[in-house]
């Protein structure tokens, strides 16, 4: 088994599509009209395995929720082989940063924002 996508609520797909594809560099892996409005839109970081499931938001609970799937905390992990590349070209970006990088027993870290304000450790592993 392998776990091969994991949904986001998102506002709007091709503002979601911008952000990941157009800003954080991720793979457009797939974007299919299910008809009524519906896509199924999956993003995949470059070189990952697991894709995002760009899901919108469509009901009062669902649009509550943008921004704050895991309750406050980190919600994804996204390993890079440069951080301070990555960290440097999406703040030029405009990518909102809650830290400076910073070193870990597990390598170095720094937290970011999605679009919508889901938090996202960026961390290049310690070798």
């Amino acid at each position: 088994m392998r776990l091969s996508a994991v949904s986001l609520l998102v506002r709007d797909y091709d503002e979601a599509i911008a952000f990941y594809v157009g800003v954080l560099g991720f793979d457009l892996s797939e974007d299919t009209d299910m008809g009524g409005g519906k896509r199924w839109v999956r993003v995949t970081p470059k070189g990952g395995e697991t894709s995002i499931l760009l899901a919108r938001a469509t009901t009062d609970a669902q649009r509550a929720r943008l921004g704050d799937q895991a309750g406050g905390r980190v919600w994804l992990f996204l390993e890079t082989d440069d951080l301070m590349r990555d960290h440097a070209a999406w703040l030029a970006a405009g990518v909102r940063f809650r830290e400076t990088p910073r070193h870990e027993s597990y390598g170095r870290v720094v937290v970011f924002e999605d679009l919508y304000g889901n938090g996202w450790d960026l961390i290049e592993p310690a070798h």
